[in-house]
């Protein structure tokens, strides 16, 4: 799912995006396929440069590249791994939800900006470690279910990546940088 007309800089070619997520929903019409039923493989309208700079500036961070471009020339959230892509200027309106309390706390005065303190694995309580971790410094993107979701790292040596936060049982998880990763969703049937 790479194209000419996107670059290793993090560009995307929008038109090879919403192809792939028109053919990946041609080809499950019944919404069959794990959070299909709650994206609906529809992507959010892009975001203005203004309205990404300002976020930006109120959080003291500057996003990632690939992440940036994303929302910019594609989309601001919608169709994507699991239930999907949050917006970043998506509102979470249940207040019954993780997700809510989880998108609050993200949007705390300098919790963007805080060093992300992680550059390994933190094994959580199923794999003999403990939920006691810092999540600073990343930005929660998606919801993976069972009180897992996906974090975009803005801050530090692994800004970039989306790591798998599993409070629960496995603890935070590494992953690929957000370009890598999305595309690999995009390349799955």
């Amino acid at each position: 799912m790479t194209s000419d007309k996107a670059d290793r800089r993090g560009l995307w070619d929008a038109a090879a995006v919403r192809a792939r997520i028109a053919a990946m929903a041609q080809g499950d019409p019944g919404r069959q396929r794990f959070g299909s039923s709650h994206h609906g493989y529809r992507l959010r309208p892009p975001l203005a440069e203004d309205t990404i700079w300002l976020f930006e500036q109120q959080h003291g961070v500057r996003l990632p590249a690939s992440y940036r471009s994303f929302l910019k020339d594609v989309a601001d959230g919608g169709a994507g791994p699991h239930y999907g892509l949050l917006g970043l200027t998506e509102e979470v309106v249940d207040a019954e939800e993780a997700l809510h309390d989880l998108r609050e706390d993200g949007r705390r005065a300098g919790f963007l900006s805080t060093l992300f303190p992680h550059t390994t694995e933190w094994p959580g309580p199923g794999k003999g470690g403990d939920a006691n971790y810092s999540v600073g410094g990343s930005l929660v993107i998606g919801e993976c279910g069972c009180g897992t979701f996906h974090r975009l790292v803005v801050t530090g040596r692994n800004a970039g990546q989306v790591w798998l936060d599993d409070p629960d049982w496995g603890g935070l998880t590494p992953g690929l940088d957000f370009r890598d990763w999305y595309l690999a969703w995009l390349a799955t049937t």
